[in-house]
C-alpha cells in the first residue's frame, strides 16, 4: 500500500498556522490520521526517513513525535525498524461507561453483530445477580461488539423484562435505549477475571488459538436501588487493557 494518501493528509494538517513546536504538530497530525482511519490499527506507519523527506522535517523532529506517541500507547515499535499503530484498547475502571461510549471516546465506530435476542425465565445465576424470582421474565441480549468493524468482545446482557418493553428496538447501544426508556443505570458493581477462550469464542472474536479473555461482570443499579442489568462481557485479552487510577 502506498504511503502517498497518508503523507498528503499529514502535510495538510501541518500546513495550518500554529505556534506549537513542530514535533507536537506532527504528533497531533498522526493522532488525527489514526482517529480518521487514514492509518488503520495494526498498520505500519511511514518510516522516519520517509516522513522526514516528505514533510520537510528533521529526523530528530520526526523521532521525537513518534517517541511521544509510543509513550502514549498510540504507536508501537516492532522489530525490523517498523512502527505500527497500536491495536490495544484501554478501558478505565473508574467510571461507568458503555462499550459504545468507550469506543466513541477513542473516535472509533462502535458496532455490534447480534448473536441472539430472547425473552425467557432467568437462570439461577441471573436470579441471584438481578435479585429476582424464577417466575419473572428476563430479556437476554447476546452480541459481538466491534470497533471499526474489528471484533473486540462477546457480550451477554440480561435485564428484567419490565425494563425492556421493546427488545427489538435496541440498536447498537443498550444504554442509548435505556436512556430513552428512563431506565439508565447510575451506578454499578464490577468484577473481573481471566480465562482461556473457548473454540466458539475464538471463532467469534477471530482470535488466535492461544487467546485469553478478560471477563467483566457488571451489575447495574437505578437511583432507587433496583438492579436493571447484569452483563458479562468477554474481551479479547490481546487487544484490551483495563486501567485503574489510584490516588493516595
Amino acid at each position: 500500500m502506498t504511503d502517498r494518501p497518508i503523507l498528503a493528509f499529514l502535510a495538510g494538517e501541518l500546513s495550518a498556522p500554529s505556534a506549537e513546536p513542530l514535533y507536537r504538530r506532527l504528533e497531533a497530525a498522526l493522532k488525527q490520521a489514526v482517529a480518521a482511519a487514514h492509518i488503520k490499527r495494526g498498520a505500519v506507519i511511514p518510516s522516519e526517513r520517509v516522513l522526514s523527506q516528505a514533510l520537510g522535517l528533521s529526523r530528530v523532529t520526526v523521532r521525537k513525535a513518534i517517541d511521544g506517541l509510543t509513550s502514549d500507547g498510540i504507536l508501537e515499535r516492532r522489530q525490523g525498524a517498523k512502527t505500527v499503530v497500536s491495536s490495544r484498547l484501554e478501558k478505565s475502571l473508574a467510571t461507568m461507561t458503555s462499550f459504545s461510549e468507550d469506543m466513541r471516546s477513542r473516535e472509533l465506530n462502535p458496532g455490534c453483530v447480534w448473536i441472539s435476542r430472547e425473552t425467557s425465565r432467568p437462570s439461577p445465576v441471573e436470579m441471584m445477580a438481578l435479585g429476582i424470582s424464577g417466575s419473572e421474565r428476563v430479556v437476554r441480549l447476546r452480541r459481538l461488539r466491534t470497533a471499526d468493524g474489528v471484533p473486540i468482545a462477546v457480550e451477554t446482557a440480561t435485564l428484567p423484562a419490565r425494563f425492556v418493553p421493546e427488545p427489538q428496538a435496541i440498536g447498537d447501544s443498550l444504554y442509548d435505549y435505556l436512556e430513552i426508556t428512563g431506565a439508565l443505570p447510575v451506578r454499578a458493581l464490577q468484577r473481573m477475571q481471566a480465562r482461556p477462550a473457548t473454540p466458539e469464542e475464538r471463532r467469534l472474536l477471530a482470535a488466535p488459538d492461544d487467546a485469553s479473555l478478560l471477563i467483566m461482570e457488571r451489575r447495574c443499579f437505578l437511583a432507587d436501588g433496583q438492579i436493571v442489568e447484569f452483563t458479562q462481557t468477554k474481551y479479547r485479552g490481546d487487544v484490551y487493557d483495563f486501567v485503574i487510577e489510584l490516588t493516595r
